[in-house]
């Protein structure tokens, strides 16, 4: 079932320049990513897949591996670019909070995604227990990345949400909305809520087992 959909997502990295930002070829790239598939086709048929704001599964490339900066740059939504208010360096400051531990490898799967359209208006500081609560794991910067890089539609005017699984050691929590028509990666306050900004989540992650 998923077979179509990550040879997708791999397409989408490769014509994003991501090889080329983690210094390899399209077929070293692709040789590096190769045993995330099966873990994809693996993934039980979720019933909520046609929910708008949720998707089954993720492709992320890790951060050390890209510009974050210039795959916001490659994101293109109707046909407009995506940008960054943060440069390459600020964005890499923003790392995996307490609790997350990413897959070994340098990518790896986010599984039954939810952008967070309940989490509306709600700050990023009272949206991290509803999350826990529900034994789910906010995202990283480089995970909601991802989400818009391969669905870019998943954002929208009034529904962008916050990135909580990555912090940098001050008040500022990552986040992704629409600004001029154009996807746009930026911080807003932790404790503001923000009508049009909710709190995205995935339930697990998956990579391939360590050798």
């Amino acid at each position: 079932m998923y077979k179509a959909e990550f040879e997708r997502q791999m397409t989408t990295l490769i014509q994003k320049g991501y090889p080329e930002m983690a210094g390899m070829t399209a077929d070293e790239f692709t040789k590096n990513l190769a045993p995330l598939q099966s873990l994809a086709e693996a993934l039980p048929i979720q019933e909520n897949d046609q929910q708008e704001s949720l998707v089954p599964f993720v492709l992320v490339v890790k951060g050390d591996w890209f510009d974050g900066e210039k795959a916001m740059q490659a994101i293109e939504r109707q046909k407009k670019a995506g940008f960054s208010v943060m440069d390459a360096e600020d964005i890499s400051r923003f790392k995996p909070i307490e609790g997350i531990e990413l897959p070994s490898g340098m990518a790896y799967l986010i599984t039954e995604v939810d952008t967070g359209s309940e989490t509306r208006n709600l700050a990023p500081n009272d949206a991290m227990p509803i999350i826990l609560e529900q034994n789910r794991s906010p995202l990283t910067v480089e995970e909601g990345i991802a989400i818009v890089t391969h669905f870019p539609d998943l954002l929208k005017k009034n529904n962008g949400f916050s990135l909580l699984g990555s912090r940098c050691g001050d008040r500022r929590v990552t986040a992704l909305w629409i600004s001029e028509n154009k996807p746009k990666l930026g911080w807003c306050w932790a404790g503001n809520p923000h009508t049009w900004l909710g709190s995205a989540s995935c339930q697990t992650r998956l990579g391939p087992k360590k050798p």
